[in-house]
């Protein structure tokens, strides 16, 4: 091992503490589109109510950005209104940006394929693909929470395209829980478990997956559902922020920072995911570079920190 590369090695393992607990961030901007179908029974009507409230929130936030987050629910989420509203993101959405699109509420499978339940024609898996194709966003989230959602999964995988379901398959036709828990997440500290005040769509699953499984154990019921994941990289969606992170997202001056930190960790498990492709010294060569723009970004953020708490003194 050359001396450059050893040194390089060293200044690695001294700067990458920095970035330990980070979250794995967004790219130029995440557009957000909630979708709410029909609930049938009150108790159900509520609890979807209850489920795309907390996530709206919680994903406001996240984007920074109102213009960012399309919301349709009740009697505004019909197919024509859901079909307009992926026809304005593929006209707005940027190459570089990310999609996450969650449908919350009931859904069905007749044996052909997967149907959102909403107020007239309900619509179907293959025409979520068809939408999902044009909007030209490279990275996209598809996350169904409803019964035989899993019936979806075939149709909806795509390349960089995270599916979350919460079935397996089409023929779990029992109303779910996994949404609850789901939204739950978005605000939940035990979601967290890297403990970088920050919940990304992985984390999210995880800790909705580990709820579904004590829910069942817990009534002693033969578990109904039985939640997926599909597709790369989930951990890069980042959902909701919590406590500093929270924080800093608040004062446009640090939120700024904040982007370009975790537009920066993106760019790291970008490359770390591509390290078989470089030679080594490439690899250490374009991490060092991250690297010490991370640390700077950290200082800086701490600096602001430090002044803002002499300020308050």
């Amino acid at each position: 091992m050359t001396g450059p590369i050893r040194r390089r090695i060293l200044l690695v393992a001294c700067v990458l503490p920095l970035c330990v607990g980070l979250s794995r961030g967004a790219s130029a901007a995440t557009h957000f589109l909630l979708l709410e179908g029909l609930g049938g029974e009150r108790r159900y009507s509520e609890s979807f109510r209850e489920q795309i409230s907390g996530m709206l929130a919680a994903v406001r936030r996240t984007a920074g950005d109102e213009a960012l987050v399309t919301v349709l629910a009740g009697t505004d989420a019909t197919a024509g209104r859901i079909e307009s509203a992926f026809g304005a993101l593929a006209g707005r959405v940027s190459p570089g940006d990310a999609l996450a699109v969650f449908l919350v509420g009931h859904g069905s499978h007749d044996g052909g394929g997967y149907k959102f339940n909403i107020p007239g024609p309900d619509i179907t898996g293959a025409q979520l693909k068809l939408w999902l194709d044009a909007v030209p966003a490279a990275r996209q989230l598809v996350v169904s929470t409803t019964s035989s959602s899993g019936g979806a999964l075939d149709t909806l995988k795509g390349a960089r395209r995270v599916v979350i379901t919460a079935t397996k398959n089409g023929r779990e036709k029992n109303a779910t829980v996994f949404g609850e828990y789901f939204a739950e997440a978005f605000a939940e500290t035990e979601a967290d478990t890297n403990k970088n005040d920050s919940i990304s769509a992985l984390e999210a699953f995880q800790y909705a997956e580990s709820k579904v499984k004590a829910h069942y154990a817990d009534h002693q019921r033969l578990a109904t559902e039985h939640p997926q994941l599909q597709g790369e990289r989930a951990e890069s969606f980042m959902l909701a922020r919590l406590g500093e992170a929270a924080a800093l997202a608040e004062d446009p001056a640090k939120r700024e920072l904040l982007d370009r930190r975790e537009s920066l960790e993106l760019k790291i498990a970008d490359l770390t995911a591509r390290k078989d492709e470089l030679s080594e010294s490439e690899f250490l060569e374009e991490l060092e570079a991250l690297l010490l723009e991370m640390a700077a970004i950290q200082r800086q953020i701490a600096g602001e920190q430090a002044g803002s708490g002499e300020e308050r003194q």
